[in-house]
């Protein structure tokens, strides 16, 4: 067994929760060193419907003198419909609580009918404008279908796009172009909305939590939110009124690395360090600029990295140590 899988069942066996036969039998299934498909399976799944998706958007572009918009639209709507009816005859009835298909297939059919209702929606505004000239209406559209689906069918999947299609109505698109672009860098009021969205998301995890309303999604909420704003602060830091940013920064930083321990989160914690220690070299910049010490930090600079470097491996590597010391 590895490391880890041998901790874990140790400290189960220590716990009266499995007896000294299943620990010889998870000793002696993990030394088989059995490879299951299962993982690889449910990627090429994932992998059919984004492909499947594409090669409609493909199919539609190369032939769209020919087939017409009516029957676009109408073969897209015939999918989604399709897919939606397979998966509510074999779904469970909603429940607050995680609920998941017997098959695992179905997931990636809800997945294509999601991936559908937005290419349907879109194609609509864009061929005869339901929203008028305002695209983000569709993005608002797709985000509320989005997390319907996700709740009703327990589908973190679908809940990534409804939250990404959320970001996009409220102006958030960082793609690539814009980024070189410096278009989102360059707009403190999109920066400010995000924060707040970012807030949103957290206030909206702490409530179901409350409530007990699909508590598994927590992870999805968090991680968006935490990209969501510190991406948004970071920015922030090099506006003109970057002090406005700092206490939304300062404060960011605290909540995660608290809620990193709270849940015993590696990614939560590693992105944590990540967003902190960029977001002091930044200020640390703008302090030192045009000083006498600037020469000096500059060939002291490779040290500093360095020592980054070892002190970001040490502070992951305490904090896997309290997290496996935690199961015990």
């Amino acid at each position: 067994m590895t490391d880890k899988s041998s901790f874990l069942t140790s400290k189960l066996f220590e716990k009266d929760f499995i007896s000294k036969e299943q620990l010889a039998d998870f000793k002696e299934y993990k030394s088989k060193n059995i490879f299951s498909l299962n993982t690889e399976l449910l990627f090429l799944m994932y992998a059919s419907v984004l492909l499947f998706t594409s090669g409609i958007g493909v199919l539609v572009y190369q032939n769209i003198d020919s087939i017409g918009h009516l029957a676009i639209l109408a073969f897209v709507l015939v999918l989604t419909v399709l897919c939606f009816y397979f998966s509510l005859k074999k779904a469970s009835s909603f429940s607050k609580l995680e609920t998941e298909f017997k098959n695992p297939v179905y997931d990636y059919v809800i997945l294509l009918g999601s991936i559908l209702s937005c290419i349907f929606l879109g194609y609509a505004q864009f061929q005869y404008a339901i929203f008028g000239l305002d695209y983000k209406w569709v993005s608002l559209s797709s985000a509320f279908i989005c997390f319907f689906i996700a709740y009703y069918f327990d589908s973190r999947m679908v809940l990534s796009i409804a939250l990404t299609a959320l970001t996009t109505f409220i102006g958030i698109t960082l793609t690539p172009q814009k980024v070189f672009e410096n278009e989102f860098m360059s707009n403190p009021v999109l920066l400010f909305s995000g924060i707040v969205l970012g807030v949103l998301l957290i206030v909206w995890t702490m409530y179901s939590e409350k409530i007990e309303l699909k508590k598994h999604f927590h992870f999805v909420f968090y991680t968006f939110a935490q990209h969501l704003i510190g991406i948004c602060c970071l920015s922030g830091l090099f506006q003109e009124q970057w002090y406005l940013f700092l206490p939304v920064f300062v404060g960011f930083v605290y909540y995660f690395y608290k809620l990193s321990y709270t849940f015993f989160a590696t990614s939560f914690f590693v992105f944590t360090l990540l967003y902190g220690f960029i977001g002091f070299n930044e200020l640390l910049i703008k302090l030192i600029d045009n000083s006498s010490l600037f020469e000096f930090l500059i060939m002291f600079s490779p040290f500093y990295i360095i020592g980054s470097i070892i002190l970001f491996i040490s502070l992951v590597k305490k904090f896997n140590k309290e997290k496996h010391a935690s199961v015990s």
